[in-house]
This record gives C-alpha cells, sequence and structure tokens, in this order.
C-alpha cells in the first residue's frame, strides 16, 4: 500500500510509477481528478495489499488509515526549475552578472550550439554524470533566452510562456493519450506519423520540407529532407544525381535515412571510432619515444 502527495500540477513523481504500474487499485483522494489517472474515486476506497492512493492532502481519513497501516509516502518533490528561472532573473537583473546582463540572443547563438553537442558527446559515451551535466548547460540556455525575450519592448514573453506553448503542443499531438482513442495510432511508427500530420495541420505548412531545420549538419540536413519527401510520395529517383562529392554525400545520407537508419549518428560513431585510435597511436609512439610521426610510424602504431 503507498500513499502518493501529488502537488496542484498534475504531475507524479517519478519515484511513484513502480507502485502504481503494480497496483492492484489506485484511488483518487482529495484534489485529484480520477479521469486523469484512471482511478477509482476515494469514496469507493477500501485497504488491501498493492493499492495506492494520489492526494493532495495527507490528513485525509482514507491517506491516515494507510500511514497508520504501515504504507510509504511518496511525494512530488520541490520544483528546482523555479529556483533555475528565478536565478536566470536575478543573473540579467541590476547588480546581478554584467557579463549576462550583455547578452543577446544572436550573441548566445554559439554556445547553444556547443552545448548542444557537448550534450550529444555525453549521450554518445554514455556518461550519465557529464549527460545530467550538460542538460542543465542547455536548459540554462532555453532559460536565458526566454528571459532576454522577456525583456523585449514590443513583443515579450518569458519562460511561462514557452513552457505553456510547450504543454498545449504536446497535448495537442497526443489526441490518443489526452483526448481518448486515436484510431490512427497504435504502436510508435503510427505515432511518429500522426505528429507529423498534426505538425502539418497545426503550422499550415504548403510544403513537405516546410520546417525543416536548414542550420542543421549537412548530413542530417539531407537525411531529414529525404525522410519528408518520401512521407509525400517523392519517388527515390528523383534524387540529386552526379559525380561530385556534394551529390554524392547527399545520396549517401538520402539513402541511408529512407533504409531507416541515421547517416548523421552513424557518421559521427565512425569519426569518434577515428579520433580513439588517433590518440591510441599517438600514446602507442610516445611510448615508444617516438616525437615526430611519419607515414611508417602511424602505420607501425595503429590499433589493430
Amino acid at each position: 500500500m503507498t500513499v502518493v502527495l501529488v502537488g496542484a500540477t498534475p504531475v507524479l513523481p517519478a519515484a511513484a510509477l513502480p507502485a502504481l504500474r503494480g497496483a492492484a487499485a489506485v484511488y483518487a483522494g482529495e484534489g485529484v481528478d480520477p479521469a486523469l489517472w484512471s482511478a477509482e474515486p476515494v469514496s469507493a476506497f477500501a485497504p488491501g495489499p498493492s493499492v495506492v492512493l494520489l492526494t493532495t492532502n495527507p490528513d485525509e481519513p482514507a491517506a491516515r488509515a494507510l500511514v497508520s497501516a504501515g504504507s510509504p509516502v511518496i511525494r512530488t518533490p520541490a520544483v528546482p526549475l523555479l529556483d533555475a528561472a528565478a536565478v536566470m532573473d536575478r543573473l540579467r537583473s541590476p547588480g546581478g552578472c554584467p557579463w549576462d546582463a550583455e547578452q543577446d540572443h544572436k550573441s548566445l547563438r554559439q554556445y547553444l550550439v556547443e552545448e548542444t553537442y557537448e550534450l550529444l558527446e555525453a549521450i554518445e559515451d554514455g556518461d550519465r554524470a557529464a549527460l545530467r551535466e550538460e542538460l542543465g548547460d542547455v536548459l540554462l540556455q532555453v532559460l536565458f533566452h526566454a528571459r532576454i525575450a522577456a525583456e523585449d519592448a514590443e513583443d515579450p514573453f518569458g519562460i511561462d510562456e514557452v513552457a505553456g506553448d510547450l504543454v498545449a503542443k504536446l497535448v495537442g499531438r497526443h489526441p490518443h493519450v489526452f483526448e481518448g482513442d486515436d484510431p490512427a495510432v497504435h504502436d510508435a511508427t503510427s505515432q511518429q506519423h500522426r505528429w507529423e500530420e498534426l505538425k502539418q495541420v497545426e503550422k499550415r505548412r504548403e510544403s513537405s520540407v516546410d520546417g525543416v531545420a536548414t542550420g542543421q549538419p549537412a548530413v542530417a540536413l539531407a537525411g531529414k529532407l529525404a525522410q519528408r519527401v518520401a512521407r509525400a510520395g517523392f519517388p527515390v529517383d528523383l534524387l540529386p544525381e552526379g559525380d561530385d562529392t556534394g551529390t554524392t554525400l547527399f545520396a549517401v545520407a538520402a539513402l541511408a535515412k529512407l533504409a531507416g537508419e541515421d547517416p548523421e549518428t552513424e557518421l559521427r560513431a565512425v569519426a569518434r571510432a577515428f579520433e580513439a585510435k588517433v590518440r591510441a597511436a599517438e600514446r602507442a609512439a610516445r611510448a615508444a619515444g617516438v616525437t615526430a610521426m611519419t607515414a611508417a610510424d602511424w602505420r607501425a602504431h595503429w590499433p589493430a
């Protein structure tokens, strides 16, 4: 038996998910909408094994009964995101950090790109500590840009508006979750297609390639363009043809994406492996007393 205390925002703590998934019965107590979590109303509450009570009030009778029986209480944690936003506001305010106060959207672009790639590297390396840190650095960029946007004299918006738009987007593009059954969604693949269909309607796009970020790396861009037009029935034989380097690279990236691969990820994996071998050969050469490597030295110390 478990008591889960939720806050005003209907979000469940991650620690409660195992208990909920294994529960024989879930009840919605004070301040909790039963329909939101497919729960029984607290009026039908009956203690028993594997029972979970969701409530905003730890003193309501059902909660007290479970706690007195020794049930653990799982609390929704505080919201450090609010603290992070407050710190960002302080840094940009008079008396804060002079460097932070001077930045604008354009000056921060390089940092957003750098932090994103550092996050990508942490994911590739499977480094959990780095992943946690780099997610925070990317979040900093979001908070920074939102704070700058809030200071705009003509069209201000802040982190609350950004988050609100995100919530509306997620709810609107997951009708099978928030609005009942959607016959167009029956697995992850159909959900991805449905997402694109809803996005097309939502943004009133006129072209199948509208919304593709052309600033992304060229290999990823080629793959994304090919993926988009393929969904619109584009025939493969109309892909660019030629013997020049650019056309050849585009064709390889496009065909890889259409085959279900991610050419950007595949190429990065090869590049990272090559980098590791270069470093290993250099270490081996130094250990052998070689200071200036020739082609023969590279071959001699190249990892098998």
